[in-house]
């Protein structure tokens, strides 16, 4: 990705991205990183999902993290994800292997404003939280 400050992204430009993301199904821990910016500007929106289970997301999250939605409880949840269909959800685990496995779900059933990080919180060099407290969306 081009080295670019955040304040310079047109509108579209950051269109060309979000359409990268999901086509690809895939953000990048660089992508992420501009789009937390981008969205703390209030020129871009999207919901921010960690599938991680609770212990793993206090010892260390992405500040700007929406929702914990734990994976063993996820399909509990699904009538919320369906409601949040019509933004960008961008879901993110350890490393990547569960996100992967979920977005192919989403994807049968449906889905398809959808992205994980690559490589999950260990491939993300923005800012990150130890012992935050849980996101108001917390589902479990």
């Amino acid at each position: 990705m081009d080295e670019v400050c955040e304040d310079e992204w047109s509108d579209e430009a950051m269109m060309n991205l979000v359409k990268t993301v999901t086509r690809s199904c895939e953000v990048s821990g660089e992508e992420l990183h501009v789009m937390l910016n981008l969205r703390a500007q209030k020129k871009l929106d999207f919901v921010l999902i960690d599938i991680r289970e609770m212990h793993e997301y206090s010892q260390s999250s992405i500040k700007g993290t929406d929702m914990l939605l734990p994976t063993s409880t996820i399909h509990q949840h699904m009538e919320e994800l369906k409601k949040l269909s019509g933004k960008l959800l961008i879901f993110y685990c350890h490393v990547g292997g569960r996100t992967s496995q979920m977005i192919f779900i989403l994807r049968r059933m449906g889905f398809s404003n959808i992205a994980h990080l690559s490589g999950g919180i260990d491939a993300f060099h923005g800012e990150k939280l130890k012992n935050a407290p849980l996101p108001k969306n917390t589902r479990s």
